[in-house]
């Protein structure tokens, strides 16, 4: 179990970005989860619950915002995202562990803290999803999964105006644990894009897949093609060999869903 020597819980995102520039050593705190199995000693821990960062609305011009400190429990359930790209961004939701666990674990510290196991950065990044951050502003998902690490406040996820035909799928080895793999397709117009994420790495986008999409490419060819671009590793729930032909298979399945 993780100590905290000193605990503050700020209401506004300002004062949250001040402590962590003014203290070096300094940890933010969202769902508070993962750090629960460690046993790190954190001499400031900076709680973001004050900050008013749990809502998910759609803006004027049809964009949607997902707070930092939204549950994944509420992206599960929320209508608007139950109704936007077919629903992948709540079906990944969903699947992860249990609903207690949904109920406490956020989405911005999924997507900060760049897990490559989460089941929900990989369709964020398959809708073309942009993060805002209090100092560096908004970028997108991609650019700020392949950026250095900043010290730095993420407050919110901003989806696009347009949806467009989406799946998602994952394979794991029992309900409740990671994903060994999972992928996210989705088609804007003519347009696709293709994630694949627990590589284990972080999600990325398979762009000669992607191209081969757009060219017409057939499903098979297309997930044929992403199991060769992308890179893969082995850890303890599978090696890297089953992953890439994991991936093939998947990718498959979720570019004929898209079809249908």
């Amino acid at each position: 179990m993780y100590r905290v020597k000193e605990y503050v819980c700020p209401q506004t995102v300002e004062e949250c970005a001040q402590l962590l520039r003014e203290n070096k050593r300094s940890r933010l705190i969202g769902g508070n989860l993962f750090l629960r199995m460690t046993s790190i000693e954190i001499p400031l821990a900076i709680d973001l619950s004050g900050c008013g960062l749990d809502y998910i609305v759609q803006d004027e011009s049809g964009q949607i915002r997902l707070g930092a400190m939204c549950s994944l429990r509420a992206l599960e359930t929320s209508p608007i995202l139950q109704d936007y790209a077919g629903g992948i961004i709540s079906r990944s939701a969903g699947e992860i562990i249990g609903v207690q666990f949904r109920n406490l674990a956020t989405v911005g510290a999924s997507v900060a803290s760049r897990y490559g196991f989460s089941d929900v950065i990989t369709p964020l990044l398959a809708c073309g999803a942009r993060v805002r951050l209090h100092e560096q502003g908004e970028l997108s998902l991609e650019a700020f999964l392949r950026a250095p690490r900043r010290r730095d406040v993420l407050t919110e996820i901003i989806l696009p105006k347009a949806g467009g035909a989406g799946a998602f799928c994952n394979f794991r080895a029992s309900t409740g644990d990671f994903s060994i793999l999972n992928v996210a397709a989705l088609r804007r117009e003519n347009t696709w894009r293709l994630a694949v994420g627990a590589r284990p790495h972080c999600a990325a986008l398979a762009y000669k897949a992607m191209e081969q999409l757009d060219g017409g490419a057939e499903a098979d060819l297309a997930a044929r093609t992403a199991a060769e671009e992308l890179s893969f590793a082995g850890n303890m729930r599978a090696s890297a060999e089953y992953r890439q032909a994991l991936c093939q298979t998947l990718c498959a399945r979720v570019l004929r869903e898209v079809e249908k």
